[in-house]
């Protein structure tokens, strides 16, 4: 996760990078609603700026709670260093 701090992006803006090295389309798709999903889920969490998410083909075999300890996780320490 990439993350650029910006006041004036309100809501923030995410963005999401799932390359071809996931799997098919298909598979590329998936990994990246489960990403929108979970950045929709933690939306009162993302403190204003430019996001990028991004998934390699180890994502994809997680299961709901996994995928969910790792989002949070990855959220924690990229917003360390963000004022809210």
């Amino acid at each position: 996760m990439t993350v650029i701090p910006d006041p004036a992006a309100t809501p923030p803006r995410v963005a999401y990078a799932v390359g071809r090295a996931v799997g098919n389309a298909v598979e590329r798709n998936r990994v990246r609603r489960r990403l929108r999903a979970l950045a929709r889920s933690h939306a009162a969490e993302l403190a204003p700026g430019w996001y990028l998410l991004g998934a390699d083909a180890r994502f994809l075999p997680l299961g709901a709670p996994e995928a969910e300890r790792q989002f949070s996780s990855l959220l924690a320490s990229a917003s360390g260093g963000v004022d809210r």
